[in-house]
């Protein structure tokens, strides 16, 4: 076999503890963590990964050297380099490459496939150094959102133009490729050539793309914020960190070379960058991160999660952050090793807190990936209350031993013991708690199993607000050529996501009486009440990491626990970014929720800068809760809410899970409560988790945050209304 021929053979394989009655004490932060992930990413850099390995590039370029064999082997050489170089953001590089691959494909008369691949990655590498010039380096609010604006037209329109002329020359070779006739479209929009530089017959539908209902526009307010970091994807959390009462902002990418940042809200408008105050800027990747008080002492800590889709080189540990940003040495410190967490490295994008032997503190389970056979079991790890943990999935019955994507705690059967849902790729587990320390897997005979392709981001939450949880399983079995096809009025699949509505102690899947079967490729997501009504809505951010993957991210209103309606175009929330962590919370202290959403690719060259959509919502009732446990866990993770109004003079319950949200991003701890148009509160319930503490208030004047501690009334708490962008704080 020629050299050559081995190395275009490598791209086409790899193209896609401690004693329990001490407490464990801080450590101070230093250079000893950050040189650690330096040398992850130095290893990853000079490996074969196919994300950010530069190994094959440096073996095809000496091969290019030599220049030998016949002009479709000269052809395929460079096509192959280009599209390297296109992964590790070398663009005008690829571009040259890609030209000159398919002049001598063209020479060689090489067949139709490797024309028409030349073809797609010359189209790509042009749109990409479009938005490079203009999405990032002219960045603005309306970059990149359907329906374009006039601002969002591309300034720059050079390379704009010759990806729709390589977008079109394709499309009339092949009529009927909806991926590429999609691209062509919007290729055509932003360099102000629709709809005349795009032939009817591959032109999208008449209101594909616009707005689809009257609802409010949402604007992104990053760009003004100075807080629209530019990142690969990552994780995303709204929360209050420094414990002053305002929600700040925390972000993390896949990026093994990238480190957390962390913006802290003023309070006066504006954000300030306190990422190496903090003590994250030795935290390098992690595709996703969540958040919670692991040692109750009243704050957030983080667990930085590594290594998803990489397989053996994703054997990177994850992060245990405690919160020491009150106390010396100060900020974020690295616990994972002393808290017990520093065992086996699974690559992993997925782990969810939840008190499942309910003795007041918050236990971990870890849903790790098992990629080519291997055993990476998932792993649940017991709080033992001292500030360590113990390993016991295997004695627990959860190892799951299949290719977590998502996990999530909630009481499914309203017995007082969270149950464990896994969403996987395979059939999915549904872990019913038996009170012991053990587990059953209940999925197959409740029906929960799908999708059993390739499921992804998953939820409880009461959709319906009758009182019991409600799962979401999002699928992402969905080819991109039938995600786009869709917006051309055409369904060529039955991909969809599953809508499980619990009856009581059974479960009917309603994806299709909801309104939502249809194909969407959903990553990361969660949910949130967008216009305070109190039915809870939710956010997909959508794609994969393929460069061609460019598709609105999608939002969908609830409409009375009935079904659900898009609101993607008509709120500006259809993103062509690739979507990742998602966070809703009250940034402004207006009692409506934002919304933060991490955006950017999995490649070097495909980041972007995330967003910021304020809530325009004005004139409804809402109430938010500041929970704190006593014998439940501090931020009453698990509590569940019944919140009793009188709307448009008749009764009605609006139930809530406490937490963080879906499973990829992490909304606010305090509870905000959206209450539609209600005139009055009649009364809220609390089911405190683990303690089983119940309260109850009456006659609570509703637009007010209140502290609840449990076993005590509510404390009314004042705070100042923020009008962001009013002053800036510099970074």
């Amino acid at each position: 076999m020629k050299p050559i021929d081995r190395w275009l053979l490598a791209v086409a394989v790899v193209a896609v503890a401690l004693s329990p009655a001490q407490r464990v004490a801080a450590t101070p932060a230093d250079a000893a963590v950050k040189a650690e992930f330096q040398q992850v990413c130095r290893s990853i850099r000079d490996s074969y990964d196919p994300f950010y390995g530069r190994r094959r590039l440096e073996e095809g370029l000496r091969l290019l050297e030599a220049d030998a064999g016949s002009a479709v082997e000269r052809a395929l050489l460079r096509g192959a380099l280009g599209r390297e170089r296109l992964k590790l953001g070398q663009t005008e590089d690829a571009i040259a490459l890609l030209n000159q691959a398919l002049a001598l494909a063209i020479e060689g008369q090489a067949d139709e496939s490797a024309l028409l691949d030349l073809r797609v990655h010359l189209g790509l590498a042009h749109l990409q150094a479009a938005e490079d010039e203009n999405c990032l380096l002219r960045h603005s609010a309306a970059s990149c959102i359907l329906p374009f604006n006039k601002e969002a037209i591309h300034q720059l329109r050079e390379h704009t133009r010759l990806a729709g002329d390589t977008f079109l020359e394709i499309a009339r070779a092949y009529p009927r490729a909806f991926q590429t006739l999609f691209l062509l479209n919007i290729a055509r929009m932003v360099s102000g050539d629709y709809p005349e530089g795009v032939p009817k017959p591959f032109r999208l539908p008449e209101g594909a793309v616009e707005p689809e209902v009257a609802f409010p526009r949402w604007l992104d307010r990053a760009p003004e914020l100075g807080i629209a970091v530019v990142d690969l994807a990552g994780g995303a959390i709204m929360d209050d960190f420094d414990g002053d009462g305002l929600l700040d902002l925390v972000s993390s990418t896949r990026d093994p070379c990238g480190g957390l940042k962390a913006f802290r809200n003023s309070g006066n408008g504006g954000f300030e960058d306190v990422t190496t105050q903090w003590g994250l800027d030795g935290q390098f990747g992690g595709l996703n991160m969540i958040h919670a008080d692991y040692d109750n002492d009243g704050r957030l800590d983080l667990y930085v999660l590594r290594g998803a889709w990489m397989g053996q080189l994703g054997r990177i540990r994850n992060s245990l952050l405690r919160n020491q940003l009150n106390e010396s040495p100060g900020g974020f410190v690295d616990m994972t090793r002393p808290a017990g967490l520093g065992g086996p490295a699974y690559p992993t994008q997925t782990a969810a807190w939840g008190d499942y032997d309910g003795d007041g503190d918050l236990d971990l389970y870890v849903g790790n990936e098992d990629p080519d056979g291997k055993s990476y079991p998932s792993q649940l790890f017991r709080n033992n209350g001292n500030g360590s943990f113990a390993e016991v999935a295997k004695e627990a019955g959860v190892t799951n031993d299949r290719f977590a994507k998502a996990v999530t705690w909630g009481d499914m059967d309203n017995d007082g013991k969270p149950d464990l849902y896994v969403s996987n790729i395979g059939p999915n587990r549904m872990y019913r708690n038996n009170g012991d320390g053990t587990f059953v897997d209940v999925a197959t005979s409740y029906g929960l199993t799908q999708p059993e392709g390739r499921s992804f981001a998953s939820w409880f939450w009461d959709f319906d607000n009758d009182g019991d949880l409600d799962l979401l399983v999002a699928d992402y079995e969905s080819p991109v050529p039938a995600v786009a096809a869709h917006y051309f009025g055409l369904e060529t699949v039955d991909n969809r996501p599953r809508l499980y509505r619990n009856d009581g102690g059974s479960f009917s899947e309603i994806s299709r009486q909801a309104g939502l079967a249809r194909p969407m490729l959903p990553m990361g997501s969660n949910y949130g009440d967008l216009d305070n009504d109190g039915w809870p809505d939710f956010y997909y951010g959508t794609g994969e990491p393929g460069y061609e993957t460019v598709m609105p991210n999608i939002m969908f209103r609830n409409v009375s626990g009935r079904r659900f309606q898009e609101v993607t175009f008509a709120g500006g929330f259809g993103h062509l970014q690739k979507g990742h962590g998602v966070a809703f919370g009250d940034l402004d202290n207006d009692g409506d929720q934002d919304l933060f959403h991490q955006l950017g690719g999995f490649f070097p060259g495909d980041s972007y800068a995330n967003a910021l959509f304020e809530n325009p919502t004005t004139g409804s009732t809402w109430i938010t809760l500041r929970l704190q446990g006593v014998t439940a866990n501090r931020f009453g993770i698990g509590a569940r809410i019944g919140v009793r109004i009188v709307e448009d003079g008749r009764p009605r319950t609006v139930y809530v899970l406490a937490g963080s949200g879906g499973t990829f991003g992490g909304s606010s701890m305090q509870q905000e409560i959206g209450l539609g148009s209600a005139e009055r509160i009649d009364e809220i319930v609390v089911q405190w988790p683990g303690s089983g503490t119940e309260q109850r208030f009456t006659d609570v004047t509703p637009n007010r945050i209140y502290l609840l501690k449990e076993g005590q009334p509510l404390k009314a708490i004042e705070v100042p209304k923020i009008v962001l962008g009013s002053i800036r704080t510099p970074n």
